[in-house]
């Protein structure tokens, strides 16, 4: 069966009853049907003195086309720990409807280790993402409306980074012109669109602690200067007040649940190549005092979303970490060998199916990496082997003895996907024996230092990168961000996912090599400032033959072809 059709079969359990088990009274819900629900914020005060959970980071090797199998690990290791009769929930971001209908498909898990229902958590569910959507246009609404109005902040038009956001792919909005069609029409210029999940309203979302503290990073937004150079905010504009009000439902997490009905609060979906890529602080706060594991996911690989997780996330939370789980795959490790190509619609190389050892040997280093990462946090590291039908006891031994070797805490076989928790009892086991050690967790570079000087420990410590080189843009932001008093904020890299490097061709685990900064931005609601190396494309495009195309309804009314 496909993944849609044993999510379709599935027996769910009422929302109220999840909620019941998980110790969340029925006032403190807001239903969406039967199989869903809001959780007001009032619930942080009732559960603040209770016992604070273990809390668990799932991320993975560097991404690859074939797929490395993060969320199904984290769905399946969740119901392994529910099996082992432990109380756990799990946290997750919220899909973006681009990737869902463009190459990705969806992020709601895979085989018996998924959020049901399935088709809700991957299409609208409760109309968050649509929520920051219309709050991000309002104030690019009230910015060019400002400017028609006899522009009383004195905005420089050309100084404008605030575009518009829609969340579906479609590469012909990145660069347009507005405001044509005479004076009635607005101040003709030049802007873009966004995908919304690139939205720093999205970033704000994951990051706040509670309503007020939203409208207060909503109202920090900066969309531009004026002629004489000073920043120009939402707050200046009037616009935060009016996004806080859009956002208020959007605030509180979503309530779901697994296969095995154990409890998932679904909430934000900031990019982790473009954002800090992690589910909501607010999620994690309420489920980390309802369980005992707490089981979360960041975005693409150790040096993308848990790098972002340990060094932003964690830092506004106040949580620790006490054990991240590092996903590979076989064939996975065997692609960063750097000697496989994967063609779309094509037969995979026979090297990537059958045993090859030396492939491993060599794309192990990727994994090695990644381990090394972690620890340099001070969090015990366990590492993840997602089976496939075509892995071998030789291969799958291998990087086991090598992951321990390179400082991994354990090494399992996760087979989640074919068999639900059962499949990950062993990893579960595992996972609640590196919670129990103590760590240092500690992060990688105080506020204090320079913009650069923290460009460098990530590019250096996490990358592996020699050295930075700094465009002449990148310098001159560096320096205005300074002067504006927004040196001492936390770095969030934006760089591709598919290498360790700024260079998505760079397998493996490339050393030695300089990372451009190409330009610097700053995003003072979320609270970061964010360096881009090399292009980096806040609107994705579709493929030739769109995920989407396959989505329809059946004769009886289900939706198909959705993965």
């Amino acid at each position: 069966m496909t993944d849609l059709e044993i999510a379709q079969r599935a027996k769910m359990k009422d929302i109220r009853e999840i909620a019941f088990t998980a110790g969340i009274k029925e006032k403190y819900l807001e239903l969406y049907g039967n199989y869903k629900a809001k959780v007001s914020l009032d619930i942080l005060n009732d559960i603040k003195d209770n016992k604070t959970g273990k809390y668990i980071d799932v991320t993975a090797i560097t991404p690859t086309p074939l797929g490395e199998g993060k969320t199904v690990t984290t769905i399946g290791l969740s119901q392994a720990l529910g099996k082992l009769g432990k109380k756990v929930f799990t946290c997750i971001r919220q899909p973006s409807l681009g990737p869902v209908f463009g190459i990705k498909g969806g992020a709601a898990g895979g085989g018996y280790s998924q959020v049901i229902p399935m088709e809700d958590f991957n299409l609208h569910l409760t109309g968050d993402v649509h929520a920051v959507g219309i709050a991000h246009n309002l104030l690019a609404a009230f910015i060019d409306n400002s400017l028609l109005k006899k522009n009383p902040l004195d905005i420089d038009p050309l100084s404008i980074t605030w575009p518009r956001v829609v969340d579906v792919s479609d590469r012909a909005l990145r660069n347009i012109v507005i405001g044509l069609g005479g004076k009635d029409n607005g101040i003709p210029r030049e802007t873009g669109f966004d995908i919304t999940v690139a939205s720093e309203v999205m970033a704000i979302l994951a990051l706040t602690s509670d309503l007020f503290d939203l409208r207060k990073r909503l109202s920090k937004i900066i969309i531009g200067t004026t002629r004489t150079g000073k920043p120009v905010t939402a707050e200046d504009l009037k616009a935060a007040g009016a996004m806080t009000v859009l956002l208020k439902d959007a605030i509180k997490p979503t309530l779901m649940q697994t296969l095995e009905h154990t409890p998932v609060l679904v909430h934000a979906g900031p990019f982790a190549n473009i954002a800090h890529g992690n589910s909501s602080i607010i999620a994690d706060k309420i489920a980390i005092k309802l369980a005992e594991y707490v089981v979360t996911e960041s975005g693409f690989g150790a040096d993308c979303g848990f790098e972002k997780f340990a060094n932003i996330k964690c830092r506004y939370s106040g949580l620790k970490p006490d054990c991240v789980v590092i996903v590979c795959s076989i064939r996975a490790l065997k692609m960063h060998s750097g000697e496989f190509k994967v063609v779309p619609g094509k037969p995979l190389d026979k090297g990537l199916v059958e045993e090859n050892i030396p492939a491993i040997k060599k794309g192990v280093e990727n994994l090695i990496k990644h381990i090394e990462n972690v620890n340099l946090f001070g969090i015990p590291a366990v590492v993840a082997i997602n089976r496939f039908t075509t892995d071998t006891e030789k291969e799958i031994q291998l990087v086991k003895e090598l992951a321990l070797k390179a400082g991994a805490k354990a090494a399992e076989v996760s087979d989640v996907w074919a068999k639900g928790g059962e499949g990950g009892l062993s990893l579960a086991e595992q996972v609640i024996k590196a919670c129990e050690e103590k760590n240092d967790f500690h992060f990688l570079y105080p506020l204090e230092k320079s913009i650069k000087e923290k460009i460098e420990i990530i590019a250096t410590k996490i990358y592996g990168a020699e050295k930075v080189s700094y465009s002449a843009l990148a310098e001159q932001k560096i320096n205005l961000y300074t002067k504006w008093g927004f040196n001492n904020l936390p770095i969030c890299m934006a760089k591709t996912h598919l290498s360790l490097s700024h260079d998505p061709n760079l397998k493996g685990a490339p050393r030695g090599f300089t990372l451009p900064v190409e330009d610097v931005r700053l995003s003072a609601g979320a609270g970061f400032v964010y360096p881009l190396c090399g292009k980096m494309r806040t609107m994705p495009g579709l493929p030739a033959e769109p995920a989407g195309t396959h989505v329809d309804i059946d004769s009886t009314g289900k939706i198909v072809g959705l993965f």
